[in-house]
């Protein structure tokens, strides 16, 4: 009875994590610039569950977040985290609906949309950024890019979910979905 029991467990410890590879990083680079500013890049490869997938036929708009997190240097990373009192440093918004008129797939990164004709293409464009400027100017050293560490995540957020959906999302597997937090390959801009 003991040996099940173990079993059990490793299995409910293992069910997480495969879930989490239904977001998984394809590029994840960042770039101090001359006026001290962090510019990151990144692709993910998304995969909804189906109840995701009959969700948003059904036309519930599923929204996104792209979230940054300065790990080095320490002393700036510690100051951001106590400012914003430990949520991401940098976020960024993207939400994926369809148009069941059009046949097409919306995705927007806030007042930006544009369409694609198929789900896969439209999965690609979610955490998909060029050049997002994550950091104030000054806040890092351009002459020092070795010294410069962070790390990125997508995910489902839950909270842009219609109220019903919510309650739905809170215990189900088939409603979480998210990338782990990804290092930073940090390139020098110069």
């Amino acid at each position: 009875m003991r040996n099940l029991s173990l079993v059990l467990a490793l299995l409910c410890c293992l069910l997480p994590a495969a879930q989490a590879d239904s977001i998984a990083s394809r590029r994840a680079e960042a770039e101090v610039m001359p006026d001290g500013t962090l510019s990151v890049s990144t692709r993910f490869l998304t995969k909804l569950t189906p109840s995701l997938s009959e969700a948003l036929q059904q036309g519930v708009v599923l929204g996104f977040r792209l979230e940054f997190q300065l790990t080095r240097p320490r002393t700036t990373a510690y100051y951001l985290s106590l400012r914003e009192w430990f949520d991401p440093h940098a976020q960024l918004g993207f939400k994926l609906s369809y148009q069941s008129l059009t046949g097409r797939y919306r995705v927007s990164i806030g007042s930006l949309s544009n369409y694609y004709p198929t789900l896969r293409e439209a999965l690609a464009a979610i955490g998909a950024i060029q050049g997002w400027r994550v950091l104030n100017p000054g806040a890092l050293d351009p002459k020092k890019p070795g010294q410069v560490a962070g790390q990125v995540r997508l995910l489902l957020d839950i909270s842009e979910l219609p109220k019903p959906f919510q309650m739905n999302a809170l215990g189900s597997d088939d409603w979480s979905l998210e990338s782990d937090w990804i290092k930073l390959d940090v390139k020098d801009a110069g």
